[in-house]
């Protein structure tokens, strides 16, 4: 299931993991595991975010790839369902066919 992850750090964990190298290294370990479809970094709510766009095969996966994140950056984590134009269109024709 094409799923987004969200990973918001705090200011003392990202600073600490920007200053020790950490950081790069989870990032570059988390997408050479996902393997994403689109990676984006951005500022949210004055925290460091990242948002990536990958396909969960499994929901048992799901540890695996946040505990680095939990251990390593402090980080708050979150894993949502996430469609491109497609999945909606496909989407609203079997609604429409539903009704």
């Amino acid at each position: 299931m094409r799923t987004m992850l969200r990973v918001t750090m705090p200011a003392e964990g990202g600073n600490r993991a920007v200053k020790d190298g950490t950081m790069g290294e989870v990032m570059e370990g988390v997408i050479a595991k996902l393997k994403p479809e689109a990676t984006y970094f951005v500022v949210n709510n004055g925290m460091r975010s990242a948002m990536f766009f990958f396909d969960l095969k499994d929901a048992s996966d799901i540890p695996a790839i946040a505990e680095p994140l939990f251990v390593h950056l402090d980080a708050q984590v979150e894993f949502q369902p996430a469609m491109n134009a497609e999945d909606l269109k496909k989407g609203l024709a079997a609604a429409v066919s539903a009704m």
